[in-house]
């Protein structure tokens, strides 16, 4: 399997990712043994769930430090020092000095911390990390009707790898509804599988928000689970108004990912954004910079 490439933003460098637990993810996903254990019990939630309870563990606290230093990740933007973390999982769904973040001045900002790919036109995309893979977006959503208003939408995925910071933010302001679950397998987001089955993305289980905004119509704010994402929490009150940028939840541990639909006409990504994934590479930049204009600008 290739490695995985991407273009930092702040860099302006392609990079290669640092894959978190790749031995396995490429065994998973890339021999026989691997598959059949793979669709035997690795997908199924219950070993999510199990996983996600393990680190959730006292005795896990030891693998902060040597995870920081592993991958090469500064304490300095924390709220809590290394010592301070109950778990690993209260180390990865850690909350950041606000300062770290700065909002950008944009209508549309990034959701998350990670990856992103962004394209014109959901129904029009045919290749993402391979030519020919085609967005379902009515599987997606898991709604024929929904799917007819957003088939030509403009559509942001944002990739979280188990390195990232993973709370994740509204992309514009406005008045979030209930959220949404539909269930499904958890298989991983990774582009090592991606690469394989695009699928993965509208089978795994997922939670849908309808964002209703002033200028840009209802925003669709979705979170999509993965293999050992121990769970997806909403820290958002459904019917508050929320600023561009708020917290709207966090994903436990794992790997996972956030994907935004915004009505056809309304938003025009980043140029930056969209030429890097024509060329089926992804962008890394960091929550709450700049996503995206609005068209009547």
């Amino acid at each position: 399997m290739e490695p995985i490439k991407y273009l930092n933003r702040e860099s302006g460098q392609i990079e290669i990712e640092q894959v978190y637990g790749e031995g396995f993810l490429r065994w998973a996903y890339g021999n026989p043994l691997g598959k059949l254990a793979l669709h035997s019990f690795v997908k199924r939630p219950f070993f999510s769930k199990w996983y996600g309870n393990r680190m959730n563990q006292p005795k896990t606290a030891g693998r902060v430090g040597p995870f920081l230093e592993t991958y090469g990740l500064s304490d300095e933007d924390f709220i809590k020092k290394p010592s301070e973390f109950s778990s690993f999982n209260d180390f990865f769904y850690r909350k950041l000095k606000p300062e770290a973040r700065p909002l950008a001045q944009s209508p549309v900002v990034l959701p998350a911390d990670g990856r992103h790919l962004g394209f014109t036109k959901a129904s029009g995309i045919s290749g993402v990390f391979v030519k020919g893979q085609e967005f379902d977006v009515a599987g997606l959503l898991g709604s024929a009707e929904l799917a007819k208003k957003y088939q030509d939408s403009p559509l942001l995925l944002s990739r979280l790898c188990p390195v990232d910071y993973h709370r994740f933010h509204f992309p514009c302001a406005g008045i979030p509804g209930e959220t949404r679950v539909v269930n499904g397998p958890l298989f991983s987001v990774s582009p090592l599988a991606l690469r394989q089955r695009l699928s993965y993305l509208w089978e795994n289980k997922r939670t849908i928000t309808e964002l209703k905004t002033e200028k840009m119509g209802t925003v669709i704010c979705m979170e999509i689970g993965a293999t050992c994402v121990g769970s997806i929490h909403q820290t958002f009150t459904p019917g508050q108004p929320v600023d561009k940028g708020d917290e709207k939840g966090y994903f436990a541990f794992g790997g996972s990912s956030t994907l935004l639909l915004f009505e056809p006409g309304t938003v025009q990504l980043d140029p930056d954004l969209l030429k890097s994934s024509a060329q089926q590479m992804e962008l890394y930049a960091k929550v709450r910079t700049s996503a995206g204009s609005l068209t009547s600008d």
